[in-house]
């Protein structure tokens, strides 16, 4: 136990020491600068200074572009790049499918094609149609009410009215005789028009041609894109009168009724309507008479 004591006692004795650190003038022996000192003092004094360096470093390598040159940190300039690389990668993602959808629609005009469930859902709209008469229409106090609200609210309002979902106006292409009309579950999907070979077509409404080639089921076709996510399409032309790119008015000639393509059997103009990939009936919107 003693012996411990003395030990401990010696350690203390040890750290505690005091020397003295003197810096002379090699040629004078005159004292320039002297430093009382410890070993407990050296010892605290080196723990700080390391830490403090360790701090330092750690500081330096986080928040200046020291970083970039250490094994394993990448730049700040690749970090922007792939960042805006990304941001381009999704744009680019964006248009391609906005393109995909764009040409599938095309295909389906080409080639008359519908999906199967859009004819089911028409198929059974038909037949669970409800007959008008067998409904009681006479409206209720409430609706009454209601109607006449709403009526003094348009009366007096002082803001345009929403006309996104205006009626679509279209022209016709040609006059004459249909003679076969639209119909969905026969899959033909537009009216076909009898006139005299080399008769004028003109276009249904403003828009661009977007495809004006040949086909060998339906000879020269042009298609034009309109506002509303409209096409129309020509088939069985003569002659075509525009191409692909142009921009054309309603009412302008686009080409000429003919008999080309194997799927025709005389002069007369396939018409079609599309909304968005789905055929509508053009008699709804235009008369041919």
């Amino acid at each position: 136990m003693a012996k411990k004591v003395k030990k401990r006692g010696e350690l203390r004795k040890k750290l505690l020491h005091k020397y003295r650190l003197v810096i002379l003038n090699e040629s004078t022996f005159e004292e320039k600068i002297s430093f009382k000192l410890s070993r407990l003092n050296v010892f605290v004094s080196s723990t700080l200074l390391i830490i403090g360096l360790i701090a330092f470093t750690i500081l330096l390598i986080a928040f200046t572009p020291l970083r970039e040159y250490i094994p394993g940190y990448s730049s700040t300039k690749l970090k922007k790049q792939a960042t805006e690389l990304t941001y381009e990668t999704d744009s680019l993602v964006r248009v391609l499918n906005n393109t995909n959808n764009y040409l599938e629609n095309i295909r389906k005009v080409l080639k008359g094609d519908i999906e199967n469930n859009q004819i089911n859902r028409d198929s059974l709209r038909k037949r669970f149609k409800l007959d008008p008469s067998t409904v009681d229409l006479s409206p209720i106090k409430q609706d009454s009410l209601l109607r006449a609200e709403v009526a003094l609210e348009d009366k007096y309002n002082l803001f345009e009215r929403n006309t996104n979902n205006a009626s679509i106006s279209l022209f016709p292409p040609i006059s004459g005789t249909l003679s076969q009309n639209f119909n969905l579950e026969k899959k033909h999907f537009a009216v076909d028009i009898v006139a005299p070979r080399g008769t004028p077509v003109k276009a249904t409404s403003d828009g661009v041609v977007v495809f004006a080639e040949w086909t060998a089921d339906t000879g020269h076709v042009i298609i034009l894109k309109h506002d509303n996510g409209i096409l129309s399409a020509y088939k069985h032309n003569g002659v075509l009168n525009k191409g692909q790119g142009d921009a054309v008015s309603a009412g302008e000639v686009i080409a000429e009724v003919g008999n080309t393509g194997e799927l025709t059997t005389g002069a007369h103009l396939h018409f079609e309507l599309w909304q968005n990939g789905t055929p509508i009936n053009p008699l709804n919107f235009i008369d041919f008479k």
